[in-house]
């Protein structure tokens, strides 16, 4: 997974973005000391005090305003990702009208998810009288530090601050070095719905500099994203000062295809799971695990359906794959290419970085995957499909298990109830989709297991992560 603070042209107080397309620098930004991030930290744990007392008839339609902001502001906020990490346009207003209608569920339905829940304690009463009245109620907790990654610069933090402003609780936002204009618009989106101007805030902070902010006292909880070295660094400092933290980490999701799957169908599910974002998600499909009787179609279907992601201009809205965030991360999944072809990889597509400016990676497919080659055993973040090959099912099951990661997980089947009992059964991960590609939604939870991390994100469960639950009893005296 993207490391939460990506690689970027950064002075200690200067935040110069790149464009990934042509390698030129962009726009520059002044960032934070850390005694300025500490104030503002102080700020909005003053807000936060005012806000948690308001009701979600008032938080509601601030809500549903900051979604008309992006939808008002959408081709803006779309150029900012394809300047500073190269999204094509196309897909970046796609992860805009999702981060609004992320907006749009949690001022609905927030609501009824933290109504308190009745408890019943009249089972064992000895007491004379009628037993005592007993519920849980979810109170926010205050102030989330949200450490957020490049590749979905606007959802990694909307399906953030959606459901936990909603909550009561107040954000402060550290998002990844080389999106800082991103990182600012998000501000400028509550504070355009009407939101207490000092309730969410961006602070442009370098990472090495996190631990003040993660320690400070006004700062309830942290929510991370990115990379596994990432998570643990700050999962650490988080949990010496006892602060409760959500960690979406990496993840090197399997699909399994099975012997009865339409090859066809199968490579397009699975095409479309890799190439999100260019394969920069984590929770791209990232290993195919094919049942050997089947391996030789569905290999011969997922060249055809990959040929159709040509590099483009991200610009174009024709676009259907950008560059890579930045030249290290080009090298990076060059590297282990190369190091799977030199341990007995095949190249079926793709497969060599054009001699080009910029950080430009074509579409590519190897097979013949095997233990010991990057391409089984790491995560490949980049445009970038390893075919593996299974005996059977429950060998299919077993490579898909046997990564370190856990986040999402897939089986592409004719038989449903077998896809649906390996995928609620078998499968070691956060999600498991039959027939589909793995994908978040507001209405999901969303999570890892392993060192994919832990907690849930968005739906109901989601949002009680980040508030107290808290047991009230009543009786009478």
């Amino acid at each position: 997974m993207a490391e939460a603070a990506a690689l970027a042209v950064a002075t200690p107080n200067l935040f110069q973005t790149v464009n990934p397309a042509t390698g030129e620098k962009g726009a520059a930004y002044q960032g934070h000391s850390v005694d300025q991030a500490l104030s503002i930290a102080a700020d909005v744990h003053r807000a936060q005090s005012a806000w948690r007392r308001t009701g979600f008839k008032e938080r509601a339609p601030l809500m549903k305003n900051a979604a008309k902001v992006i939808r008002d502001n959408c081709l803006r906020y779309a150029k900012l990702m394809t300047d500073e990490m190269g999204k094509p346009i196309t897909d970046g207003l796609a992860e805009l009208e999702k981060c609004a209608s992320c907006c749009e569920y949690f001022a609905e339905m927030s609501d009824e998810f933290l109504k308190p829940i009745p408890l019943d304690v009249s089972v064992g009463y000895s007491g004379s009288g009628a037993p005592p009245k007993a519920f849980a109620a979810f109170n926010p907790l205050g102030v989330i530090l949200a450490v957020m990654p490049w590749n979905f610069p606007f959802w990694q933090v909307i399906r953030f601050a959606a459901p936990h402003l909603m909550a009561g609780n107040g954000g402060v936002l550290k998002h990844a070095s080389n999106v800082p204009g991103c990182a600012l618009a998000l501000e400028e989106i509550f504070r355009l719905a009407g939101f207490p101007f000092e309730l969410f805030r961006t602070v442009l902070l370098s990472s090495k500099d996190l631990r003040p902010l993660i320690e400070d006292p006004h700062i309830a909880a942290v929510t991370l994203t990115g990379s596994v070295a990432a998570g643990k660094s700050v999962a650490a400092i988080a949990g010496a000062v006892m602060k409760k933290g959500v960690y979406e980490l990496g993840g090197s999701d399997g699909y399994i295809v099975l012997e009865d799957a339409d090859p066809v169908s199968a490579a397009k599910i699975c095409v479309r799971g890799r190439m999100v974002n260019g394969g920069q998600s984590c929770i791209a499909a990232k290993r195919f695990v094919v049942v050997e009787g089947a391996r030789q179609a569905f290999e011969r279907a997922l060249v055809e359906e990959m040929r159709r992601f040509e590099m483009g201009d991200p610009n174009d809205p024709k676009t259907v794959l950008g560059p890579m965030e930045s030249v290290h991360s080009r090298d990076q999944i060059a590297n282990q290419v190369r190091q799977s072809i030199e341990n007995g990889a095949q190249v079926l597509l793709g497969g060599e970085a054009p001699k080009r400016a910029g950080a430009w990676f074509p579409a590519t497919i190897l097979t013949n995957v095997l233990p010991g080659q990057a391409a089984h055993d790491e995560e490949l973040f980049g445009p970038v499909a390893a075919v593996i090959s299974a005996k059977d099912e429950q060998d299919a099951i077993r490579i898909v298990n046997a990564s370190e990661f856990g986040l999402g997980s897939a089986v592409i089947t004719a038989d449903t109830a077998r896809g649906e009992r390996i995928a609620s059964e078998e499968l070691d991960a956060g999600a498991a989709f039959v027939n589909q590609n793995v994908r978040s939604d507001p209405r999901l939870p969303f999570g890892g297991v392993k060192n994919s991390g832990y907690g849930r994100e968005v739906s109901e469960f989601g949002i009680r992560e980040f508030c107290n639950i808290k047991t009230v009893l009543i009786e009478e005296l």
